[in-house]
Formats: C-alpha cells, sequence, structure tokens
C-alpha cells in the first residue's frame, strides 16, 4: 500500500501542553521504517502548519483556543483531501481536536469517489460536545460532533464539504461519557460500544459487525485511535487516562481484525504525549497497533525488553 505520514502537532485543544511532540516520538519510535518493512511505500509528507488566526468569540466563555482551532482545522482539512488522493494517509496527532480536520478533508474526498465514509472511533470519550455543551471548553472533546454534522459550529469552524452520516459511525471503547454527550449520542444513531459491552460480547464480535456493515455497504474506514482506548498501564503517555480500557490483546485483536478486512483507508493516532510517557513506552505500543493494522502477524512480531519486564 501507499502511506502518507502526516504530522499534526496540535495541543492547543487539550488540557495540558506536550501533545505537539507527539508526531515527532511516533516517528521516533520507527514509525516510517516498520511499514516500509511490511512492504508498504511510505512518503513521509512533514507537518502541517496551522493558517491564519482569526480572532472569535462565542457565548460559551470556557472555550479555550477557539481561534486557533478553527484555524489548524482548516489547515488539516486541506491537507487530509489532498493526502487521501491515491495513498492511505496516517494522521500523527496532536491532540484529538485534529482529527474536526482529518474526518472533514477524507469525507470530502470519499463523497467525490461516491462511497460511504464509515469511521471506527477508538476512545475512552465520545467527543461528541458542541461547542455549546463542553463544559471544560478543551476542544477534543468535539471533533466527532463537528464531523457528524451537528448544529452550533457555523461560523465558528469552518463549513463542512460534506458531513458523515451519525450512522456510519461505532465508537469503540467508551468509559467516559457526559450527559449531553449520551443524549446526543442516542438522538443521532452513534453506535456505542462500551466497555461494558466488550466485557460481556468481547470485543471480536462488536468489532466484526460493524466491519460487515461498512463491507456491506461499499464503505471507505477512517480509524481514529486515541491513546485512551487503552489500558493506562500500557499506555501511561496520555492527559486523558481512564482506568479500565483496552488490554494489549484486545488492541492487537482489533487492528488485525481491520487489517483482514481490507477496508481502512485513513488512520489518526491521537493523544500521544511524550512528555508523560515512559521511555516511549507508549510510543512503542502505538507504532506496534499501527503495524498490526497494516499487515504484521503475531508470528511476526519483535520482542521488546522494557525495564522491570520480562
Amino acid at each position: 500500500m501507499r502511506c502518507k505520514i502526516v504530522g499534526v502537532p496540535v495541543q492547543d485543544g487539550a488540557g495540558r501542553m506536550g501533545c505537539d511532540m507527539g508526531p515527532s516520538a511516533l516517528r521516533a519510535a520507527g514509525l516510517v521504517a516498520t511499514l516500509e518493512a511490511l512492504g508498504h511505500t511510505v512518503e513521509d509528507c512533514g507537518q502541517v502548519q496551522r493558517g491564519i488566526v482569526q480572532p472569535q468569540s462565542h457565548s460559551n466563555t470556557a472555550l479555550k483556543a477557539l481561534p486557533e482551532i478553527s484555524a489548524w482545522i482548516a489547515a488539516i482539512a486541506s491537507k487530509a483531501y489532498e493526502a487521501s488522493h491515491e495513498a492511505m494517509p496516517i494522521f500523527l496527532g496532536g491532540d484529538h481536536s485534529i482529527s474536526a480536520g482529518t474526518l472533514s478533508g477524507v469525507a470530502r474526498r470519499a463523497a467525490e469517489m461516491a462511497r460511504p465514509l464509515f469511521v471506527l472511533w477508538l476512545d475512552a470519550h465520545p467527543d461528541f460536545h458542541t461547542l455549546e455543551t463542553t463544559a471544560s471548553g478543551n476542544l477534543h472533546g468535539v471533533p466527532l460532533a463537528y464531523a457528524c454534522g451537528l448544529p452550533g459550529f457555523s461560523g465558528c469552524f469552518p463549513d463542512l464539504p460534506v458531513a458523515i452520516d451519525p450512522l456510519h459511525v461505532c465508537t469503540l471503547g467508551l468509559r467516559s461519557i457526559d450527559p449531553a454527550e449520551r443524549r446526543a449520542l442516542n438522538e443521532t444513531g452513534v453506535t456505542i460500544h462500551d466497555m461494558r459491552a466488550i466485557d460481556e460480547y468481547g470485543i471480536a464480535p462488536l468489532l466484526r459487525g460493524f466491519i460487515e456493515r461498512v463491507a456491506n455497504a461499499n464503505g471507505m474506514l477512517h480509524v481514529s485511535l486515541d491513546v485512551d482506548f487503552l489500558e493506562p498501564s500500557i499506555a501511561p503517555g496520555v492527559g486523558t487516562t481512564v482506568p479500565g480500557g483496552a488490554t494489549f490483546r484486545e488492541a492487537h485483536l482489533a487492528m488485525e481484525m481491520l487489517c483482514d478486512s481490507g477496508l481502512v483507508t485513513s488512520l489518526d493516532l491521537v493523544e500521544l504525549n511524550p512528555f508523560l510517557d515512559e521511555r516511549g513506552r507508549t510510543a512503542s505500543l502505538m507504532v506496534d497497533l499501527t503495524a498490526s493494522l497494516m499487515g504484521r502477524r503475531i508470528m511476526d512480531r519483535p520482542t521488546h525488553s522494557y525495564s522491570g519486564s520480562h
């Protein structure tokens, strides 16, 4: 496969500094060499540059960095659209606000190809707030709602070329949902598989059902992988840790099932904060999960040596 690596060093949407170093950490953990070893052609497109920041105001005074995030979204959407031409873009975040731009860009590409875009959101949080409902004001909590065309973003965020059908969205691994988000998710029909569902049924049947829906619709599939989807004990390098996340085995199984499907056309790797990581442990895990998504099998998996482990 032809892959394009796009660094998106955004930290304005998160509650703490450090996510802007995420792209560098993922590159340092060997992402490009890992993909090339799997036989893919890789082009590193460097970093997205933020556009011009225009003054903005909003009635929700809790909002943080609204003008900056709006400028980022415009730049990211343009780059995502460009990078998705006859290639699979892999976007290196940056906090999860980058997905407002990546989803906008790849949805525009899918519409031009007359194929529906589906989204698999691997995250502890649904990020389904609007600008009105977010209490924290951290705009990494709004990208999925924006990309699905929920009201309240007009005049603040760039106009969407194409909104994603919420019925084409599956959230997997949720375990921290605000009441306003829960209402919006239920009203729009987004598929919700929280950690209880994974505990009850296992990750494979839940994911298999969604993959079948994508295949039956001849859909394109965007995967957005947030570090906090994972159990914090295996992925500490994130500022939004929530206990009880996906295990190492569950995460790799999900990636291998996605690989088998042949449906994934774009990928976000988000919320890696190297400042909070332990000797690159989380960055290396994210690279390994990407390798599983891109074709590495269990028999090919390298052995890592971490301090204090065997």
